[in-house]
């Protein structure tokens, strides 16, 4: 646990932080990737989640099975400033606007702490970012908006309808980035979750991010949008990112 960091509201209000490490982290003088994600607090533990956590550790155990490892840095989320920092646009109903300022601090403040504390490899092809729902909004965006950081990035059930579905137009405006996506959607989160989710894909696909390459897309048939079933689906999530694409970049 990292406690006592300074958090990106700008009013020295600390941020909690949980870093899960590999087992032989410490032992060795190897060095593992990193994966930042969203919502901290509902990655680990029943007792602080908001709806039951995904019980990353069982998932992460089993990725490491496949021969997947990863640091993995799990950010409390920010309780009632949630939305403006995982949210790039303003939506007039609900709020946001903020996802720069929380991305920029992820990249310059906290980075740099978790670069200096642990064994990381610490290039942008190993530096990766994570998130479901808001936190797979933002997730996305991270991937544009600091590209010189991401290499690779995890958008589970992301709340593309945001902002009156701006990430679409916001995608489609940058500039391609030699990186390796995971998209999913579970097919009991409604059918426009669902329409959105595949537009995506087919919108990153016209970008160039080739299925089964740069892009795995998954759609969970009994997936609903809920911290269990992101759990269970980021076993394989996480080998899906860790694995290099094997196609030049366009």
């Amino acid at each position: 646990m990292l406690d006592g960091i300074p958090g990106p509201q700008g009013d020295g209000t600390p941020r909690r932080v949980v870093v899960h490490l590999p087992a032989a982290h410490g032992e060795t003088t190897a060095r593992w990737p990193v994966l930042y994600m969203h919502d901290g607090q509902n990655l680990f533990d029943d007792a602080t989640s908001f709806a039951g956590s995904w019980r990353l550790t069982d998932a992460l155990r089993s990725a490491s099975r496949l021969g997947a490892e990863a640091i993995v840095v799990g950010v409390w989320n920010g309780a009632e400033r949630r939305l403006w920092e995982y949210g790039p646009f303003v939506d007039p109903q609900v709020g946001g606007g903020g996802a720069h300022e929380y991305v920029d601090w992820l990249c310059d403040v906290l980075r740099p702490i978790v670069d200096a504390r642990y064994q990381t490899v610490r290039d942008r092809v190993h530096t990766g970012i994570a998130g479901s729902s808001m936190g797979g909004l933002v997730s996305l965006y991270a991937l544009f908006h600091r590209p010189d950081v991401f290499g690779f990035a995890g958008v589970m059930s992301p709340s593309l309808w945001f902002a009156q579905a701006a990430i679409f137009d916001y995608v489609e405006s940058q500039p391609f980035v030699d990186a390796r996506l995971y998209l999913d959607t579970g097919r009991r989160e409604g059918d426009r979750t669902l329409a959105n989710a595949r537009r995506m894909r087919d919108l990153l696909v016209a970008k160039g991010y080739a299925l089964g390459d740069r892009l795995r897309w998954m759609e969970d048939a009994a997936g609903m949008h809920h911290e269990r079933a992101w759990g269970r689906r980021f076993r394989k999530a996480l080998p899906a990112l860790l694995t290099l694409p094997d196609r030049a970049a366009p």
